[in-house]
């Protein structure tokens, strides 16, 4: 931070705080705009070391499922593992998917389904834009031993993952072709509605804290093969994004995210109030959807799209080549951050320290598009020298925090005795429960004036 840097903020400090002394008085705080990179929103590149490219805070990965399942109830968690590791190294958190089928790989299915009479559809899949036709193996999804071996995984990847730190998100996979439920155009081959109730079923006994996400809503009424979803716990995730999100109103774009949202019901229009929307940008728009005028027409515009379905995160790989123009960058980080949640404290309430204890009353809104889906603990420090010399945690809560409501207050009272007389920072921060994960970062100018922690005022202690 240079020296003109800390003297802003500094002054920020405190002209919003209350001088040392002074009688409980309600202080406003000035907004800023968050940070791009905030845990478990934005951008999501593939796996890999990305960091100096593009903001971000998650990385994304598919997984076959032969390299994980090795017979009925026998499992090899290594590549999940060195996965998630690598990616927990780095200090983001992954969003990752198994799938049984994808064009042009082989040994996706594991070898004892084979043996035990799994009958297997090859032919050459033609719905592979932007890359040529592939050779796709499809299994039968109504083979008993397939059911099986698919209910036996799911109930044991939650036994060991759900609430793992390491993971922001999981989408459902398995079925479909590169895990997406659908197996265009062979939609003879894809799974019946009783298989993917299954599916469904065991996701949700095993997962009850990571959030899983589903390709397509469904409604009671639906013509597209699907089982209906609108009413159970999990989220969308729209892998057309900006390309065919959109409701146009044809016939011919029913298959369009927010056509099919819309088909599915209230209660999947609602979804994005408890579970999370994500996805992933249309690859013939990657990088280009953020241009103020994409050469390419179908295109849709990103703004309205994220504003349409509340979305959170988003898989893309244009803006983490090299070589992006600057202001696309520029376009790019404007737009990314208004996606998911955006937490601003609009005002304070510190009250005077007395018998050892410290009244602290702050207002925390909602300017983004989504709430928080995790029930990550805030917690307050007193800093001195920029670190925290005691800290306490706070009972508020981020969860449910709708855009649009009024602020919620997080009413707390600190002890803070044992601390030597003085004058110090108080400050509140919310950990990422990943080591060395990200930390939420406010909407505000005084967050970072020491690092992680949003500084609300100072206090004296006599």
């Amino acid at each position: 931070m240079t020296r003109f840097v800390a003297a802003v903020l500094l002054a920020v400090i405190v002209a919003a705080a209350p001088r040392a002394g002074a009688d409980e008085t309600r202080r406003p705080l000035q907004y800023a705009p968050a940070a791009v990179d905030n845990p478990l929103k934005g951008l999501v590149p593939y796996q890999g070391d990305k960091r100096g490219v593009f903001p971000h805070s998650m990385e994304f990965n598919y997984l076959p499922y032969s390299a994980l399942v090795k017979g009925y109830d026998e499992f090899d968690w290594r590549p999940l593992e060195k996965m998630l590791d690598e990616i927990a190294g780095r200090g983001n958190q992954a969003v990752f998917r198994v799938y049984l089928e994808y064009p042009k790989r082989r040994g996706v299915i594991p070898e004892f389904l084979r043996r035990d009479g799994l009958k297997i559809h090859q032919y050459l899949n033609t719905n592979t834009q932007p890359l040529p036709p592939a050779d796709v193996e499809t299994p039968d999804y109504e083979d008993k031993n397939l059911r099986r071996s698919l209910k036996s995984f799911i109930a044991a990847l939650g036994k060991k993952y759900d609430g793992d730190p390491r993971i922001g998100f999981i989408t459902a996979g398995l079925l479909g072709t590169w895990g997406e439920w659908h197996n265009h155009p062979r939609n003879d081959l894809f799974a019946s509605k009783a298989v993917q109730q299954e599916v469904m079923d065991a996701y949700e006994a095993a997962f009850k804290v990571t959030p899983v996400l589903l390709r397509y809503p469904a409604g009671e009424n639906n013509d597209r093969q699907k089982a209906k979803n609108a009413d159970r716990p999990f989220g969308y995730h729209d892998d057309s994004f900006a390309w065919a999100t959109l409701d146009t109103g044809k016939k011919s774009d029913s298959w369009f995210y927010m056509s099919l949202l819309k088909a599915a019901g209230p209660q999947a229009e609602d979804k994005w109030k408890t579970h999370p929307i994500g996805g992933e940008i249309r690859p013939e728009a990657w990088g280009m959807v953020f241009d103020e005028q994409p050469e390419e027409k179908r295109i849709q515009n990103f703004r309205q799209c994220v504003e349409a379905t509340h979305v959170t995160w988003l898989m893309d790989s244009g803006m983490f080549k090299k070589g992006q123009p600057a202001e696309r960058i520029e376009r790019a980080k404007r737009e990314v951050q208004r996606m998911g949640y955006e937490f601003h404290a609009p005002a304070v309430t510190i009250g005077p320290v007395s018998d050892g204890k410290l009244k602290v009353s702050l207002e925390v809104e909602n300017r983004g598009v989504a709430p928080f889906y995790y029930d990550w603990k805030p917690e307050y420090g007193l800093l001195a020298g920029g670190r925290a010399v005691k800290t306490a945690a706070g009972a508020g809560r981020l969860t449910g925090l709708l855009p649009g409501d009024r602020p919620r207050v997080w009413a707390d009272t600190l002890d803070v005795r044992g601390l030597p007389p003085g004058v110090y920072t108080l400050a509140m921060r919310v950990p990422n429960p990943l080591p060395n994960g990200k930390p939420i970062r406010f909407a505000n100018a005084t967050q970072d004036a020491a690092t992680g922690w949003l500084a609300l005022g100072e206090v004296q202690i006599r």
